[in-house]
C-alpha cells in the first residue's frame, strides 16, 4: 500500500508554513460544519492489531472497534485503503465509499497521515491475504495539524529523536520496543526482589547532605527553611538506616541526580536500583545482581546470549568472579599483592606498566586501583565480577577480614561497562567516622564529588547495623544491554538536552 505523502523528503521552511495552514484550514472546516474532532471524548475500542493478525481464524466476519494513527492512505475512486497503527503494531483498513455513506467518505478523503481515527467494521482477507478490517464507519477522533516526517526516511537525526521522542515513537517501532524492554525490567527486578521478601521503600530526594556516592551534586534552595539541599545523588545512606530500623530487606527503584559530564554512558539524571540485606554479604550481592540480569534477560528475550556494543554476550548464571589484584596480574603482569602496603614500590609498579598516576594520591591501594581501571576494564568483555577493592577508593564498604587494605566489595562488569556496584556494607560506626572524616578533608582541599560527613548516618550506626549486604545498579545501563543501544538516551525517554535558541 502506497502512502499518501504530506511531507516531501525536502520540506522547505515555505512549505511547511503551507501544509501547516491547510491542515489548520480542514480543521476550521470540520469546526464550521459542526463536525470538530477535538469535542470526541470517548472512543470505545474493543481491538488490537496485532491481536486481529494473530486470532484471524477465530474473529474473520467478526465486528470490532479498533482505533490509532493513520500512517497511510491511498484513495482509489470507490474504495481506499488506509493503515492504522496501534500500541501493537500496523493492520490496513478497507474503506467503501457505499459501506460508510458519500458524506462519511468524502470527509475520509480530506484526512491526513497522522490524523487519528476510530473504524468500526469486520475482519476479513484481501484477494492479496492481508489480514484487514473493512470499515462500515470512520470517525475522525484527533486532527494531527503538524505533518509527520517522510515515511521512507522517518525520523533520523538522533538529537532531533530525543527532542522530540513523540514523533520518534510514532515513526520508529525500535524506538517502542526499547521502552516496552524498559518497562518489563522494571517489572521483572519488583517481581524479583518481592518474591525473595524485599520490600520496595522511598526515601528523599532533597537532603541537606548529599552522600552515598562520589559525585558532585546539584544545588537547590527551600525557600521556607532557607538553607541550601542537595538532589540525592544516591539512595544508600538512608536505606542503610532502615536496616538498622530492623527493616531487614528493602530496595528502591529511584531517580538520582549527579551535575557531572555527559556521554554515550550518563546522563545527569538517571534511575538506579539499590536494595540491603540484612545478615549476608558480597557472595549474596552477586548472586542477586546475576540472577536479575540473567532473569530479565530469558524472560524478556528468550536468551542468556544477545550483541552488545559489537560484542557477542553470554548472560547465562556462573558469571567469572575473580580479585582485582589478579584481574591486574593476569591482565599486565604486575603483582601488586607481592608489595601491598608499600605506597612508592605499588607507584612504580604501575608505572611500569604504563598506568598514569598524574594527579592521583600516591598510596598503594589508589596504584592498584588506576591499574585496573586503565588497563583491565576495557578487557572484561563476558560478565565478570571484580571484588576486594582497595579501601582508599570504597568509603562505604566493610574491611575485609583478611586484608585491611582490601574492602568486600564488587563491580560487575560487561562489555567494559560497569553493570552493578555492591559491599558487604560498614558498619562499624568509629571506622565509618573516620573515612567521612577522610572524605570531608579532601572535599575542604577542593575535591567537590568527595563524601559529607553525615554524623546522623553515624549516629544511626552506633545503635547497632547487623552484617548487611548491598548493591547498587543502573537501570538505564542495563536496559542498554537488553535493548542492544550504544547510547543511554535511547533508553531515557526524555535525556536530558542543551536548550535550543
Amino acid at each position: 500500500m502506497e502512502e499518501n505523502r504530506n511531507m516531501p523528503e525536502q520540506t522547505s521552511e515555505q512549505e511547511l508554513s503551507e501544509l501547516l495552514q491547510i491542515r489548520r484550514d480542514k480543521l476550521a472546516a470540520l469546526q464550521a460544519a459542526g463536525r470538530n474532532p477535538f469535542e470526541i471524548t470517548r472512543f470505545d475500542r474493543d481491538a488490537l492489531s496485532a491481536d486481529i493478525k494473530a486470532n484471524f481464524d477465530e474473529m474473520e466476519g467478526k465486528d470490532v472497534a479498533i482505533a490509532g494513527r493513520m500512517m497511510a492512505k491511498r484513495i482509489m475512486g470507490k474504495a481506499s485503503f488506509a493503515g492504522l497503527r496501534d500500541k501493537l503494531g500496523d493492520i490496513q483498513i478497507y474503506i467503501r465509499r457505499d459501506e460508510i455513506g458519500d458524506e462519511s467518505y468524502a470527509d475520509f478523503k480530506t484526512f491526513d497521515i497522522g490524523d487519528i481515527i476510530g473504524v468500526r467494521g469486520f475482519v476479513f482477507k484481501t484477494k492479496t491475504g492481508e489480514v484487514s478490517v473493512h470499515a462500515k464507519s470512520v470517525t475522525l477522533l484527533s486532527k494531527s495539524l503538524r505533518p509527520l516526517p517522510e515515511k521512507f526516511h522517518g525520523l533520523t537525526d538522533k538529537e532531533l529523536r530525543y527532542r522530540q521522542r513523540y514523533v520518534d515513537l510514532i515513526m520508529n517501532p525500535e524506538s517502542k520496543r526499547n521502552f516496552e524492554i524498559r518497562s518489563r525490567f522494571v517489572s521483572f527486578i519488583r517481581r524479583y526482589l518481592e518474591q525473595r521478601g524485599f520490600i520496595e521503600v522511598e526515601t528523599p530526594v532533597l537532603s541537606p547532605i548529599a552522600g552515598g556516592a562520589t559525585a558532585r551534586p546539584f544545588i537547590t534552595h527551600h525557600n521556607t527553611l532557607d538553607i541550601d539541599m542537595y538532589m540525592r545523588i544516591a539512595t544508600e545512606l538512608h536505606l542503610k538506616r532502615l536496616i538498622v530500623g530492623g527493616m531487614d530487606r528493602v530496595f528502591e527503584v529511584g531517580r538520582i541526580f549527579r551535575n557531572e559530564g555527559m556521554d554515550t554512558k550518563h546522563n545527569p539524571e538517571f534511575t538506579t536500583c539499590e536494595l540491603y540485606q540484612a545478615f549476608t554479604n558480597l557472595e549474596g550481592m552477586m548472586d542477586i545482581l546475576e540472577g536479575i540480569l540473567s532473569g530479565a534477560a530469558m524472560e524478556i528475550l528468550g536468551t542468556y546470549k544477545l550483541t552488545w556494543l559489537g560484542n557477542e554476550i553470554d548472560l547465562t548464571p556462573g558469571w567469572r568472579r575473580i580479585t582485582m589484584a589478579d584481574a591486574v596480574k593476569e591482565v599486565t603482569g604486575a603483582d601488586f599483592m607481592a608489595i601491598e602496603g608499600d605506597a612508592d614500590a605499588a607507584v612504580a609498579l604501575a608505572k611500569s606498566v604504563g598506568v598514569d598516576m598524574d594527579g592521583v594520591a600516591h598510596t598503594w591501594g589508589n596504584a592498584l586501583y588506576e591499574t585496573f581501571d586503565q588497563k583491565v576494564e576495557e578487557t572484561l568483555v563476558q560478565p565478570t565480577f571484580i571484588t576486594m577493592y582497595p579501601v582508599e577508593v570504597s568509603p562505604l564498604a566493610k574491611r575485609s577480614p583478611e586484608d585491611p587494605h582490601l574492602t568486600e566489595r564488587y563491580e560487575a562488569f560487561v562489555c567494559s561497562c560497569e553493570m552493578g556496584n555492591a559491599f558487604s556494607e560498614l558498619n562499624d560506626p568509629i571506622d565509618q567516622y573516620e573515612r567521612f572524616k577522610a572524605q570531608a578533608a579532601k572535599r575542604a582541599k577542593g575535591d567537590d564529588e568527595a563524601d559529607m560527613m553525615d554524623e546522623d548516618f553515624v549516629m544511626a550506626l552506633e545503635y547497632g547495623m547487623p552484617p548487611t549486604g548491598g548493591l547498587g545498579f543502573g537501570i538505564d545501563r542495563c536496559c542498554m544491554m537488553l535493548c542492544g543501544t550504544d547510547s543511554i538516551r535511547d533508553v531515557i525517554l526524555f535525556p536530558t538536552m542543551k536548550p535550543q535558541d
